[in-house]
């Protein structure tokens, strides 16, 4: 059973940065699609990042292109994102996913989710 353990959330001013990671395991992640999902309160789950593992193409929404990298480390089995300039906006639960689909933007590709860690930026 594949388990998505998310840390490195927390509260950060306007204009900082934040690592998130996602413990992956009890799967073979060479042949998924990971990617970075966020809900802020009252909204929808909005599409972040994705990566293809096992090539390391990447994908990002509008909204972070430029600001967040996603990355992963082989031997850790750990999913990364990396986020900088971080705006008032950004404040949301941050989720890591896991699957097989196509749509790599939309969560109905992902079979397996994370517990979320929250993320608060001040402005």
């Amino acid at each position: 059973q594949v388990q998505l353990v998310e840390s490195g959330g927390g509260l950060v001013q306007a204009g900082g940065s934040l690592t998130l990671s996602c413990a992956a395991s009890g799967g073979t992640f060479s042949w998924y699609r990971m990617a970075w999902f966020r809900q802020a309160p009252g909204k929808e789950r909005e599409f972040v990042a994705a990566i293809i593992w096992s090539e390391g193409s990447t994908n990002y929404a509008d909204s972070v292109k430029g600001r967040f990298t996603i990355s992963r480390d082989n031997a850790k089995n750990t999913l990364y994102l990396q986020m900088n300039s971080l705006k008032a906006e950004d404040t949301a639960i941050y989720y890591c996913a896991a699957g097989r689909g196509w749509e790599i933007r939309f969560g109905d590709a992902y079979n397996y989710w994370g517990q979320g860690t929250q993320v608060t930026v001040s402005s």
